[in-house]
């Protein structure tokens, strides 16, 4: 297929969506629903109109966006972190699973919304009730996806390695993660998504800043092509992010014949 094949076949219903909803938003002028047009006038009056010496810079990306960011990020970042250590322990030791299975059942069944009270309690307003909102639902697909992965290794794999006496940190390094890796970047992709909504979520509730701060905002304040950017910006937001960790395993597992793989949530 051609590069305008590609292109026409990604971006041709986008764009006739946003079409559409130009020429009914125009005609309706319902003002719950602006055009694209004023929603992106609006837009750029948010995140472009800083000094000529910060372009890109606006008050709105240093105040609010790049927190939200540093909020996904970190909250994912220490959810990976967390999620593959304990998905590899998990994974290679059953009866340590067997034992937990009720607890994390239970955990994972806990809408993370639902804790927000809790971490209020806990951490106050501020970065610590956001991040742990983000963790608590960022660790459970990333979790899960490491122990189905870890206990998918090749048994052949294993046991070649083991009548080998590998050191068991060249097992992990050398035999599990590379045959769990597919479904433990499936999980790192399905947390990542979590998190962004978590981030907006944990920003209606309790913050001073960020993108769900303003949302919230503007729907008070009834400015909907404001209201309206902001949503626009979270997708854009989960698009981008998404295909940069997309990027990476692709980078990083072109080699590997198991790559497609199904996601556990």
């Amino acid at each position: 297929m051609t590069l305008v094949g590609r292109f026409a076949q990604r971006w041709l219903v986008p764009v006739v969506c946003v079409a559409v909803w130009q020429v009914v938003a125009g005609a309706t002028r319902n003002p719950f629903f602006p055009p694209p047009s004023a929603i992106l006038a609006s837009a750029a009056r948010l995140w472009f109109s800083g000094p000529a010496d910060r372009l890109f810079l606006a008050d709105e990306v240093q105040r609010h966006l790049l927190p939200s960011l540093g909020r996904v990020l970190g909250g994912w970042l220490i959810a990976a972190v967390a999620g593959i250590a304990l998905g590899l322990a998990l994974g290679r030791f059953p009866t340590g699973m067997d034992y937990v299975r009720p607890v994390l059942a239970l955990a994972r069944g806990i809408p993370p919304p639902a804790l927000i009270p809790v971490f209020l309690v806990i951490f106050h307003i501020g970065i610590g009730m956001q991040l742990a909102t983000i963790v608590f639902g960022a660790f459970w697909p990333i979790l899960l996806n490491t122990v189905d992965g870890v206990r998918s290794v090749d048994a052949t794999q294993w046991d070649t390695a083991t009548s080998f006496r590998t050191p068991r940190r060249h097992l992990i390094t050398f035999v599990i993660l590379p045959s769990a890796a597919p479904k433990i970047f499936g999980g790192l992709r399905l947390g990542l998504s979590f998190a962004l909504i978590l981030m907006v979520v944990s920003e209606l509730v309790g913050a001073v800043n960020g993108i769900g701060y303003q949302l919230l905002l503007a729907q008070r304040q009834f400015e909907l092509a404001t209201m309206w950017a902001h949503i626009v910006l979270i997708g854009v937001l989960g698009y981008a992010l998404n295909s940069l960790l997309l990027a990476v395993e692709n980078a990083a597992l072109g080699w590997h014949p198991g790559r497609h793989t199904r996601v556990l949530a």
